[in-house]
């Protein structure tokens, strides 16, 4: 209600998520209240001989509701991550490997996708470069879903595949790997650009907005120049929505590089990091032979892999976010 909000969008945003967030616990808190309320009810009247079994009957259901909701506030308390309500960026890029890389590239690109269909999600490409093939040398794009980044931020990381090439004549199984990086979109009031700080260039699309006017530099590249982080989109068929594309991609390294700096300031480097790409730097990894995936973080076994290219990830997501989970409940055990 304070007149000075109304001239600054940004706390307005803030404060509106705050209290969103203090209203579920609040509510889940009186719930509490009021069935501890009740058990107590229910025990004092074990003494009335005319009570007792209603009382009997009751207790246990209130004790298995008070224990669930328990764990429920236990988790609301954990500190969340505040882009986990956000639409997600996701760049893959092959590392290791060569052409196998570069094809596994594509089948995690459509895993996502049809990851995102499930879900009834948007999915929108900002960037892709591909050697006609088949094979991806990188794809940028955005899954335009509030809540994305939360389920699919455990995915930044080295992915590693490990089959038999069709090209592969001696039946030999090859190591390669993918990096993805996926990254929270941001919005103009989370990170500020100054235009003084952008390189922008133009160039004419490859892609189908190029097909449509090709006498035109629809293509967007943009530096920013103070943290050398570039950007392509040649996706849409104006330069304008290139640009917003483009620079949706630098907000968004920009925050998590911003993210980066303060978790290594408090010495707990954020898991996950992409690392160099190199074959032992693997949070997962793809077993064709044995048609089993294996997430290294969690020791976690799934033998499902033609149905997870498919974009069945939803379980291993659910059981990285459940790890997640007791890791900071156990972190606030310690502090406290």
């Amino acid at each position: 209600m304070n007149p000075d909000l109304a001239s600054n969008p940004a706390e307005l945003v803030r404060l509106g998520k705050a209290r969103a967030e203090l209203v579920e616990i609040t509510e889940a808190a009186q719930r509490y209240m009021k069935l501890s309320d009740e058990l107590n009810d229910a025990q004092a009247m074990l003494g009335d001989p005319e009570m007792r079994e209603m009382a009997e009957a009751e207790i246990p259901a209130l004790k298995t509701e008070l224990e669930a909701l328990e764990r429920t506030i236990k988790i609301m308390l954990v500190p969340r991550d505040p882009a986990d309500d956000k639409p997600v960026i996701i760049e893959i890029r092959p590392a290791a490997g060569g052409d196998e890389a570069g094809l596994f590239a594509s089948e995690l690109f459509r895993m996502y996708v049809r990851y995102a269909e499930r879900r009834k999600w948007r999915t929108e490409i900002i960037d892709e470069d591909t050697d006609g093939l088949g094979a991806i040398k990188a794809v940028t794009f955005k899954i335009d879903a509030p809540g994305a980044y939360a389920q699919l931020k455990y995915e930044s990381g080295v992915h590693r595949v490990q089959r038999v090439p069709a090209t592969e004549s001696g039946g030999r199984t090859h190591t390669s790997t993918v990096t993805v990086a996926v990254l929270p979109e941001v919005e103009t009031v989370d990170i500020e650009i100054k235009d003084d700080d952008l390189e922008v260039s133009t160039f004419r699309s490859s892609s189908a907005g190029g097909q449509h006017m090709q006498k035109n530099e629809t293509a967007i590249r943009i530096i920013h120049k103070p943290s050398g982080i570039v950007a392509t989109c040649q996706d849409e068929r104006s330069q304008q929505q290139n640009r917003l594309k483009a620079l949706s991609v630098i907000r968004a390294k920009l925050f998590q590089a911003e993210q980066d700096r303060i978790a290594q300031e408090r010495g707990d480097i954020r898991r996950g990091q992409i690392g160099s790409g190199d074959r032992s730097e693997k949070i997962r990894t793809y077993n064709f032979n044995q048609s089993r995936i294996t997430d290294h973080r969690i020791g976690k076994d799934v033998f499902n892999l033609s149905a997870y290219l498919d974009g069945d990830l939803q379980d291993m997501i659910d059981s990285l976010a459940q790890e997640e989970q007791i890791r900071k409940l156990a972190e606030g055990a310690d502090e406290s």
